[in-house]
């Protein structure tokens, strides 16, 4: 039967591990802080900006969506807004997926 087991040898007990060094409580902090600045400290730029322009839509604004959809505001709601894409072709959006406000006459040049 020793033939198909192999036999279990003990090892060498090793150094115990190193306790918690000091070294790591600054180092934590560190990357806390530099993670911050990088990518939540944006982020938040970011939405403050999207937020400002989405509650500053008025009529006649003309926008881009977040699915590329451009068009005219005709109509606001409080979360909804209502777009002219084309001639008599309206579109209901809600006002949080408006990507861009374009300048005015850009759907003119654009033809």
């Amino acid at each position: 039967m020793s033939l198909f087991i192999a036999s279990a040898h003990a090892q060498e007990v090793g150094q115990a591990p190193a306790g918690f060094d000091l070294i790591q409580i600054p180092f934590l902090v560190g990357l806390f802080v530099l993670f911050y600045f990088i990518a939540i400290r944006p982020q938040r730029k970011r939405q403050k900006e999207h937020g400002e322009m989405v509650s500053t839509l008025s009529k006649g604004d003309e926008v881009v969506t977040s699915s590329g959809i451009l068009g005219k505001v005709t109509a606001l709601d409080d979360d909804y807004m209502v777009l002219n894409v084309a001639n008599n072709v309206e579109m209901k959006f809600q006002r949080v997926h408006v990507h861009a406000v374009l300048p005015k006459g850009t759907l003119k040049s654009i033809g």
